[in-house]
């Protein structure tokens, strides 16, 4: 050893000479000194939170402080994990976090906390600033209370001015439909693809009623109209609805016994 290291731990033996705090804490394989410099570091933390309370201190001041004590803070933390390394008590879990509350973090920027007049600087202020909270939600009910015909769209008419518009343009609509018809039948006239259309309607003289059906002659200058299904007449219709009201009559009255003796009696009388 030369003569200055002897000097060295002679004064330290002494205590004249305080041992500084290693720079990592994995290099202290010791658990009282390690809980020697967590304490220091907390001692440290506790006077520079004191001072940053003084907003007099000025802007560059105040940050230079506060960055320290965030510093100082994430040093605190590493002693923690090697106490907790080298058999010693969880102090992340179990110790005070009275420092911890002291400092406030901005939403969005996790670690990094604000002490004292730093929470008041330019451009932190409106950090912290509460956003308004959004409008609440409308519940089912009261979105439903709005909903009625009109939000169908059922009452659009009712104003008088969809309508006439409406007709206005399916006339113009149809009336062009039909000239493209007429244009485009001509031009197959023309050309002789197509002949004169047959009248559908027109019923000639030769046709034969195979079925029985009644012919129907209406006013004058009409064309006659040929039934091809037998039709009843006003009398058969009366008879059928009359029958048809006893029967229901019948099964909504009578019980099922008088059914009985009444169906038995018209066997025996043959009816």
């Amino acid at each position: 050893m030369t003569a200055l290291a002897r000097f060295r731990q002679a004064q330290l033996e002494e205590g004249k000479v305080k041992e500084r705090r290693p720079f990592l804490a994995s290099e202290c394989n010791e658990l009282p000194k390690a809980e020697k410099w967590r304490r220091q570091i907390i001692g440290e933390i506790s006077k520079k939170v004191a001072q940053i309370q003084n907003a007099g201190l000025g802007e560059f001041r105040i940050r230079d402080l506060n960055d320290e004590i965030n510093k100082l803070l994430r040093e605190k933390g590493h002693w923690e994990y090697r106490i907790k390394e080298l058999g010693g008590p969880d102090y992340a879990r179990i110790g005070p976090k009275m420092l911890d509350h002291e400092g406030k973090e901005v939403p969005g920027n996790r670690g990094y906390k604000y002490f004292g007049a730093a929470k008041d600087l330019p451009g932190v202020r409106e950090l912290f600033e509460k956003e308004p909270l959004p409008p609440p939600r409308k519940t089912r009910a009261e979105l439903m209370k709005d909903i009625d015909a009109e939000y169908y769209g059922y009452r659009d008419e009712d104003d008088g001015i969809l309508e006439p518009l409406e007709q206005e343009h399916e006339k113009k609509v149809i009336a062009e439909a039909v000239e493209k018809w007429k244009m485009e039948r001509e031009a197959r006239l023309a050309r002789g693809e197509e002949e004169e259309e047959e009248n559908i309607y027109a019923v000639h003289e030769e046709e034969s009623d195979e079925e029985g059906a009644k012919e129907r002659e209406g006013e004058d200058g009409q064309q006659k109209f040929i039934a091809h299904v037998p039709v009843p007449t006003q009398q058969e219709i009366e008879e059928a609805l009359v029958r048809r009201k006893k029967m229901e009559l019948l099964q909504k009255y009578a019980s099922e016994t008088l059914l009985a003796q009444s169906e038995e009696a018209k066997t025996l009388l043959g009816l």
